[in-house]
């Protein structure tokens, strides 16, 4: 068990190292939440936020993961099985513990040891006697530089007096943000602040200077991020709220606003058909979403008890849009809640989350999540208890555990693949506060 456990260690930092998000002890539940889509796009095996953290050390649990945890896992890393893992990596796990100071000096210098872990990947047939000595002397010439780098006094920079901090110019969107960040102490000319979990969104900053300006187009809760020599170094919050319900149709890099005019109709809101198309200058809608926004503070509401509900319905004809897919979203500082929503024949392609973990139509029934959308779909989502239960037209269609939750209520959204419409919103914690919008 204990070669288990090494060869588990290898493989975290092979994950770490092929994402390059910076050191794991700083990864955000969000940065959890990418990593099992990752695994999940790559695998088609879904590995739920709580499993995640439990294999990085972020929860206590004692048991090893199972097989199937543990294939998904080095199947991200192109192996074909633990077993495979195993045989092409037993060496060099045993050398990596070959006593417990080099495995003290390895986990605190990844990035130093990275060229000798490698190793293990680029080749990864048997050593033969001629491959183990040169890796041995790798180790060691490794070993030497930190050692002489720490004997000669390599400033260590204390992450707490690094500064990054950001500031609104606007209530509105679009949102510039202005960044104060200090970056000098890493002397590194490789410095770059990224707007949120998404690494697109990721921007080259001068060492030097001390403030940079980035655009926020959509709004949310993000956690923007300091990366130094390709790891996070410091966070902070950027929330960007909107006055109301705002309408958005997506696009990169720059989305659609919709005005206050062009969503509300009689009792609802939404996007018919026809000025969607105007508005994309194309008759099919496949892929193209638009979303309708609120986000701001909701006091009162409880995130680990609260009931949530709506009225919704996809407006597109079949032409236009084949699956005519919708989600209802409660979005949190920790995670969120989606509910997905699609026509019978297209329940496959749906993906839930529950806030702690994602269930998919590919490898579950997600059947009770195919609708009619001829007419409204009444939609009840409730958090009671660590229960997340779904009601789809008053008949339960989700009941299941939500270890934690999605922290404090950042907003409401709901999306539409083509043309939509909302109806009667109400958010409410029993015994507290109610959020009421009919349009």
């Amino acid at each position: 068990m204990e070669k288990e456990k090494q060869l588990l260690a290898l493989c975290r930092l092979l994950i770490e190292q092929s994402l390059n998000w910076g050191e794991s002890s700083i990864w955000s539940n969000n940065d959890f939440e990418q990593l099992s889509e990752k695994i999940f796009d790559k695998t088609r095996v879904q590995l739920s936020i709580s499993t995640l953290k439990r294999i990085w050390g972020k929860v206590r649990y004692e048991n090893f993961p199972t097989s199937g945890t543990l294939n998904a896992l080095v199947r991200f890393l192109d192996y074909d099985s633990w077993r495979d893992f195993r045989q092409k990596n037993q060496e060099n796990a045993n050398l990596q513990s070959s006593d417990d100071q080099t495995n003290s000096i390895l986990e605190e210098d990844n990035e130093s040891t990275a060229a000798t872990i490698a190793i293990s990947k680029s080749k990864p047939s048997n050593f033969n006697k001629s491959g183990i000595s040169l890796l041995i002397v790798g180790l060691l010439i490794t070993l030497s530089i930190i050692f002489l780098t720490r004997i000669y006094g390599t400033k260590t920079v204390d992450l707490s007096k690094i500064k990054l901090e950001a500031i609104k110019t606007s209530d509105s969107l679009p949102n510039s943000v202005i960044f104060n960040y200090d970056a000098s102490p890493f002397k590194s000319d490789s410095v770059y602040i990224q707007q949120s979990w998404d690494p697109t969104r990721r921007e080259k900053v001068s060492a030097n200077e001390k403030q940079h300006t980035s655009i926020y187009y959509n709004p949310g809760y993000f956690i923007a991020k300091l990366i130094v020599d390709n790891q996070i170094k410091k966070e902070c919050f950027v929330y960007i709220k909107t006055k109301g319900w705002k309408g958005i149709i997506e696009r990169r890099p720059i989305p659609i606003y919709l005005s206050d005019n062009e969503i509300k109709g009689k009792g609802y809101m939404g996007i018919s058909d026809s000025l969607f198309r105007v508005k994309i200058g194309v008759p099919v809608f496949n892929d193209t979403w638009v979303k309708f926004a609120n986000v701001r503070e909701f006091k009162g509401i409880d995130a680990g008890n609260f009931s949530f509900e709506a009225s919704i319905r996809n407006s597109s004809v079949v032409e236009a849009s084949v699956c005519r897919q919708a989600k209802a979203l409660v979005l949190g500082t920790g995670s969120a809640i989606i509910i997905p929503l699609a026509d019978k024949g297209c329940v496959s392609e749906l993906n839930l989350l529950t806030g702690d973990g994602f269930i998919n139509g590919k490898d579950h029934d997600m059947s009770a999540f195919g609708c009619d959308f001829r007419q409204f779909q009444h939609l009840k989502v409730t958090v009671k208890e660590h229960r997340l239960k779904v009601y789809l037209n008053n008949k339960l269609v989700l009941n299941t555990e939500q270890k934690y939750s999605i922290e404090q209520v950042t907003g409401l959204r709901f999306e539409f693949e083509g043309g939509g419409e909302v109806k009667n919103v109400k958010l409410s914690t029993p015994g507290s506060t109610t959020y009421y919008s009919d349009f």
